[in-house]
């Protein structure tokens, strides 16, 4: 009766042992940092559009990619696969760069970062971006021919202050069209915010002659003076999307604007002697809407694609596979091609 026993409580202590095991290998997945994690899916969640969180603490179901290049665009940075965006702001990217070119005269839009596929925090550059509302706009205009995937990735966007002076716009390379362009992309009713570069605000405030009803949209922040930042309010009737404070009344031409060019937003923050090192904190998975965890482990799409143009357009999508520019990411090869294929073009989505 021995011999059984002992094989019993073998069995058991080896179940035992792989229980605590996956208790803490569950403990350190919790433990892993949720950029890591978001930062890592290729492709989004097979779900309904749907923005979950806060602008910097959520992440994005059923995300969209807007076409490397479009008519009056082209896509930067390929490699950081951060094109993707909730339908409703993939739809307006489209009709401000059709929109810049009609009523501007703007040769085109080079687009920065809108979001991880999946949404959620990124492993560099943004705290915001996190829920597909959010995409910035290079101030500087597309050249009239189609970029080569190097290009994308080492062209430098062109700062619109002036060196060596401090919060200066450069008259040598601000024009009337870029004014033209901020204050285009406030005009839509969806859009809740552009930020700005202090300087660009001032410039803005001191020079805009037309319609002031929108300027109180266009809110100085730090950096933002290669490019601008568009933010959409969160979809109508979206209960799982927290919009941000609504703009102050006004045009914002005063005191809130006045204190960028005081010492205090620049100024250092002063340390005690004697106070401990704050460790920062690492925004996990848990930290993250409940809803986040479902998106994240959720199925992708079918192809590359279906995931580019969506659900409601795979119609509409290219048949042949190398037409994804996910391919020439995910390219194995140290030399990427030296052409981006350019998509085929599709419906603007509603």
């Amino acid at each position: 009766m021995i011999a059984p026993f002992r094989r019993c409580g073998s069995a058991f202590l080896a179940l035992l042992l792989g229980t605590s095991l996956l208790i803490a290998d569950n403990a350190a997945a919790d433990e892993t940092p949720a950029k890591a994690l978001f930062g890592a899916k290729a492709l989004p969640a097979e779900m309904a559009a749907n923005s979950y969180g806060f602008y910097a603490k959520g992440c994005l179901a059923g995300g969209v990619a807007i076409p490397t290049d479009g008519p009056t665009w082209q896509a930067m940075r390929l490699s950081r696969n951060r094109r993707w965006g909730h339908p409703q702001m993939i739809a307006l990217i489209e009709q401000f760069s059709h929109d810049a070119a009609d009523k501007v005269g703007w040769p085109g839009l080079l687009l920065g970062d809108i979001s991880q596929p999946r949404g959620g925090p990124m492993l560099s550059g943004h705290a915001s971006h996190q829920i597909g509302l959010d995409a910035d706009i290079w101030l500087t205009p597309m050249p009239q021919r189609t970029l080569t995937y190097r290009e994308r990735e080492d062209i430098s966007a062109t700062s619109m202050l002036q060196k060596n002076k401090f919060l200066t716009v450069d008259r040598s390379i601000w024009t009337p069209k870029h004014a033209q362009l901020i204050m285009l992309a406030a005009s839509y009713p969806q859009v809740e915010r552009v930020f700005v570069n202090p300087a660009i605000k001032k410039k803005l405030c001191d020079t805009w002659t037309g319609d002031r009803t929108n300027l109180g949209k266009v809110r100085p922040i730090y950096g933002h003076d290669y490019h601008f930042h568009i933010r959409i309010k969160c979809p109508a009737g979206a209960s799982t999307c927290k919009d941000q404070a609504e703009v102050p009344a006004g045009d914002g031409c005063d005191k809130s604007l006045a204190w960028w060019f005081t010492d205090e937003p620049w100024a250092k923050p002063t340390k005690k002697p004697d106070a401990k090192p704050v460790k920062p904190k690492v925004t996990t998975l848990a930290d993250l809407p409940k809803a986040c965890a479902l998106v994240l482990n959720g199925p992708a799409p079918a192809s590359e694609a279906a995931a580019t143009f969506g659900t409601a357009y795979r119609a509409a999508a290219p048949a042949a596979a190398n037409d994804s520019i996910e391919q020439v990411i995910g390219a194995s090869g140290d030399v990427p091609p030296a052409d981006i294929p350019v998509p085929m073009a599709r419906p603007t989505l509603q």
